[in-house]
């Protein structure tokens, strides 16, 4: 029988799984990899078919450091699967309409309704880390992020959504090697700049961990 804990399991199947053949090419040979990633989509397009039965909502929301393989990640998970039930939210910068908004109404405007998940590439936890590190919010809209956001995902969940958050991570030293394939040349992301190591701690401590809420609430 299919549940919610099949739900997240499939999930994080397709991101270990995506995360392996980044990571670990020498273990898990591309055939190999892509034999399994098949078989994975394969329960993904079941586990949509129950998402429309049961008129579940699914909220998962992906974060991660620049080059730990979130774009790819979503790409595995969302390439098979119908974009009427899977969608994907990528937000620009705000405008200057949504920067007078209430911050999480550019959001909550994109959540699911019966039978959808939703995939946020980023979200509101941008406040957090970025627009807090790099001075696109003040110390009292961050503290009131801080202060505000369990009790708004505990609002979402009662709301009957289930909300999956996923973190991607990647070693400094992993991460240069990848910008550096990527582009054919040294590159200087966010990450390694300065302000990089303090955006990263500032996002992955209060990030909630499997059991945790923001700042331990």
């Amino acid at each position: 029988m299919l549940t919610t804990e099949y739900l997240k399991h499939e999930i994080e199947g397709a991101v270990m799984s995506k995360n392996a053949k980044v990571d670990s090419d020498k273990k898990l040979k591309n055939k190999k990899y892509v034999k399994e990633l098949r078989k994975l989509q394969g329960e993904l397009c079941r586990l949509q078919e129950w998402v429309k039965h049961k008129g579940l909502r699914v909220l998962i929301v992906f974060e991660g450091r620049d080059a730990a393989g979130k774009g790819g990640t979503i790409k595995a998970i969302t390439e098979r699967v119908s974009p009427r039930v899977f969608r994907l939210v990528a937000l620009p910068a705000p405008s200057d309409r949504e920067k007078s908004q209430m911050y999480m109404q550019r959001y909550m405007q994109h959540f699911p309704a019966a039978g959808e998940v939703v995939i946020f590439d980023r979200s509101w936890y941008n406040r957090l880390g970025v627009e807090y590190v790099m001075g696109f919010c003040t110390k009292e809209q961050h503290r009131r992020f801080l202060q505000l956001c369990p009790e708004m995902e505990k609002y979402i969940v009662e709301g009957g959504i289930q909300l999956i958050k996923v973190w991607l991570e990647v070693s400094d030293k992993e991460q240069k090697t990848r910008f550096r394939g990527a582009s054919g040349r040294s590159v200087t992301p966010v990450e390694t700049q300065p302000d990089g190591p303090a955006l990263t701690e500032q996002v992955v401590r209060v990030f909630p961990r499997p059991g945790h809420d923001v700042e331990g609430h």
